[in-house]
């Protein structure tokens, strides 16, 4: 990290802030960070994230090759899912009333959209991608005081992007990078026409959830399909069904019911 930084004491600031987030206090605060760091006030943490000038982008482009180093396989899988930060204040970035898994309820958060890089050795976060709702994107001075990137500010849809957007170009990224996977799986919010084309085209794998009014329609295969997700589930005979395990979860094996194929 430190060919990011241009001052000596900014890379001993940083390193601070670190291991602040990284530190057992459950609120990490900018005094609760500085009194860990030794420091008499949080200016010099506060000035990482609104004063110094580093190349975020950058930074995530070598947390992602660090993690491969040790992680890379050709049959890894990349999981696209999104999560949501509990705010109380309205001047956060990207912060609005929106439904977050978090909370399971609509509720006052940011959403962040994030690639996890998953391989027989272990996973990584190596991507992220910050969801800004058309409450932001459509106040321009608002993004500005948040400090949004002004090409996004200036950009044809005023910055607004969908969460399947957001992660079309981490994707996009990740494949540009040439990060060996083999499988991209994400949940229904990710199941669209622009990702699976994408994917298609790269001739990576997926597997994406839909809802259950989905049409499908196979070919090639050795029993023709055709009709609604929910449908064609209800009409497969039991012995289609395999049970399979997640992992286990805070209540035990999370199983699903799985067709591979048709």
């Amino acid at each position: 990290m430190r060919p990011l930084f241009k001052q000596d004491r900014v890379v001993r600031s940083a390193e601070h802030f670190l291991d602040g987030l990284l530190g057992e206090e459950r609120r990490k605060t900018g005094w609760m960070r500085a009194e860990a760091a030794g420091d008499p006030d949080p200016w010099r943490q506060q000035a990482i994230l609104g004063r110094a000038q580093w190349d975020a982008d950058a930074l995530r482009d070598i947390v992602r090759d660090y993690a491969l180093e040790t992680l890379a396989d050709n049959d890894a899988v990349l999981v696209v899912d999104e999560t949501g930060f509990l705010k109380q204040g309205k001047a956060s970035c990207g912060v609005a009333r929106q439904y977050t898994g978090s909370a399971g309820k609509i509720t006052n958060c940011q959403i962040g959209v994030f690639a996890c890089y998953v391989a027989e050795r272990g996973h990584a976060f190596v991507d992220r991608e910050l969801y800004l709702p058309k409450s932001w994107t459509d106040d321009k001075a608002r993004m500005a005081k948040a400090h949004v990137p002004r090409e996004l500010i200036d950009s044809a849809h005023g910055g607004f992007a969908t969460k399947p957007a957001l992660a079309l170009a981490m994707i996009e990224r990740a494949i540009g990078a040439n990060v060996p996977f083999s499988f991209v799986a994400a949940d229904t919010v990710y199941g669209v026409g622009d990702i699976e084309m994408a994917l298609r085209r790269a001739g990576k794998g997926y597997v994406l959830g839909v809802k259950s009014n989905e049409p499908f329609h196979s070919w090639d295969k050795p029993r023709r399909v055709a009709g609604r997700a929910m449908e064609i589930a209800e009409g497969l005979p039991a012995s289609a069904w395999r049970r399979l395990s997640a992992g286990a979860g805070a209540k035990g094996e999370r199983l699903h019911d799985c067709k591979c194929r048709f």
